[in-house]
């Protein structure tokens, strides 16, 4: 009996395949039977009804079947907006430098300078073409900010607006993302070779200029070729008006620091020598080091020379004095300085290595020939080293010769030799009413002079569109510390090793016055002072570079 209830209740219970869902067909309605035995939805797909082609399954972070990075969608743009009125009415120096220093996210979106192909932005003829034109700038001896901002204004140009240049002493690299899910594309190149040639760095610019002018197209292949024959320029000045003028700038500076004319001549044939001999050395293939430490050697022994001789009214000094203005790498220590204060700290550490190398073969080949003059029974007067006659006219004459051989030392355009010239006259002649009439220390006095070499530099800059490194280099000229790097190796030669360190101190403290005023004044001009107009100059320059002037 007890058997028979439990295999009748199994009978009445269901199985687990034949129970009805909540949502099955109350009792006393029929429902359709579909064509096989498959539960259905209100969801289901109607009859004849085309089932469209499967996706293959993706991530989240995969880019919308509709999305071409051809036309991507442009970056963000803050609810406030960006001043992009204003921007386009400044250099573009300003203007790229102003959008490095955002962050990628929050950049303006870029006007479409050159017109692109059809298939859109050639992304690695672009990339080559920018640090290709990075190389020239590092290479000419330009500071890494505006290096970078050459190479952004390039690649914003042609249409590469996702781009991140990143420069170091020796290599540049550059990196594009077309967008946030395409895959990055980067290239680097390395700076094997440097020359101080400011003519070809000049014309970069106008290269650079042209490329970010909305009034100039510059294809691809016009800036390629534009490109080559900027290297292929021949530079301004033949061999002999260099070594000329190296001898001229120690003539002048060995007369800025009390010498007359034996003593310029002196001065100037030691340079002379000095420069040929560094010529050779380099025609061997020796490093740059020993080539300072060769061409430091001939002027300090014409000057031991005269001290032997010991003819009257006779300043020796003034002589290795002249030689060092020569040589000292003010242009190197400048750069080095700009790329510390604008955050360059890698590049600026590489620079200022550098500049101590070559400040060490100074020394090397200066002391050896003051050891070897004391044996021989030279005896030199330190004390005279200091004792400069003032003598305005003459000095203001001799600084302005100075600059201008120094502007053709450094290979720069006939046109702009003359107002670097006219720069480092005011720049001495600050130099003396704040020291000499003023009594102001050395150091003050110089980063005052040097301030305004860096602002009337970039005045000159911004109003030409051009680099500022020809308007400021050549100028700092009679700034220069070189009596007091003089002062100090003569005392260590002596062995008067305290006295020499805190000397050569001094002129290292001279020589960071000269950059940090340089920069200083660079950076007033850029947050204080606005050329009115430049826009339209823009285009005037453009129309008559179009016709071909």
């Amino acid at each position: 009996m007890a058997e028979a209830e439990g295999s009748g209740s199994e009978d009445r219970k269901p199985k687990s395949d034949e129970a009805h869902s909540a949502f099955s067909v109350p009792p006393g309605m029929e429902a359709e039977v579909p064509d096989e035995d498959q539960p259905t939805s209100e969801f289901a797909r109607p009859a004849g009804a085309e089932l469209p082609a499967a996706e293959p399954e993706g991530s989240a972070f995969a880019a919308p079947a509709t999305y071409s990075a051809q036309h991507s969608p442009p970056a963000y743009t803050p609810g406030q907006g960006f001043p992009v009125a204003a921007m386009k009415e400044s250099p573009w120096q300003d203007r790229m430098r102003t959008m490095l220093r955002m962050p990628v996210d929050v950049r303006p979106v870029p006007d479409l300078v050159q017109r692109p192909t059809e298939a859109g932005p050639a992304v690695g003829r672009v990339l080559d073409l920018t640090l290709r034109i990075g190389e020239l700038l590092l290479a000419g001896g330009e500071g890494a900010e505006d290096v970078e901002a050459a190479m952004f204004a390039v690649a914003r140009s042609y249409g590469l607006d996702r781009c991140e240049p990143t420069v170091t002493f020796t290599m540049l690299s550059i990196t594009h993302q077309p967008s946030l899910v395409d895959d990055p594309v980067s290239a680097n190149r390395t700076v094997r070779r440097r020359g101080t040639d400011y003519n070809r760095l000049a014309a970069v610019y106008r290269l650079v200029d042209d490329i970010s002018a909305h009034e100039i197209d510059v294809s691809l292949e016009e800036a390629y070729r534009r490109l080559a024959e900027i290297r292929r320029n021949r530079h301004p000045y033949p061999g002999w008006v260099l070594t000329a003028a190296a001898g001229l700038l120690a003539g002048a500076a060995s007369t800025l620091v009390g010498g007359g004319v034996l003593v310029f001549i002196a001065a100037a044939l030691g340079a002379v020598l000095g420069d040929r001999l560094a010529w050779l050395c380099a025609g061997r293939g020796l490093p740059e080091f020993y080539q300072f430490v060769v061409a430091a050697m001939p002027p300090a022994a014409f000057g031991v020379a005269l001290k032997l001789a010991e003819i009257e009214d006779i300043r020796a000094s003034a002589v290795i004095t002249g030689g060092l203005f020569a040589l000292l790498p003010g242009r190197a220590l400048v750069a080095a300085v700009q790329d510390g204060l604008t955050g360059f700290y890698i590049t600026a550490s590489a620079r200022l290595l550098e500049v101590m190398y070559l400040f060490i073969g100074i020394i090397m080949g200066v002391l050896i020939v003051l050891y070897l003059g004391l044996q021989l029974g030279a005896s030199p007067k330190p004390e005279e080293v200091l004792q400069i006659t003032q003598r305005p006219p003459i000095q203001i004459a001799a600084s302005m010769v100075l600059v201008f051989t120094f502007a053709i030392l450094l290979q720069q355009e006939r046109s702009t030799v003359w107002i670097v010239t006219l720069n480092g006259g005011v720049a001495w002649v600050t130099f003396g009413a704040l020291h000499y009439a003023g009594g102001i220390p050395p150091v003050p006095s110089t980063a005052v002079a040097a301030g305004l070499v860096g602002l009337f530099g970039q005045l000159f800059s911004r109003y030409r569109f051009a680099s500022a490194l020809p308007y400021t280099t050549a100028a700092i000229g009679p700034l220069l510390p070189g009596s007091a790097t003089y002062y100090g190796l003569l005392l260590i030669a002596e062995n008067r090793l305290n006295e020499g360190l805190g000397s050569l101190t001094n002129a290292a403290a001279i020589a960071l016055a000269i950059a940090i005023g340089v920069n200083l004044g660079s950076e007033t001009s850029r947050l204080f002072m606005r050329i009115p107009g430049a826009a339209s100059a823009a285009k005037r320059r453009a129309a008559k570079r179009t016709r071909g002037f």
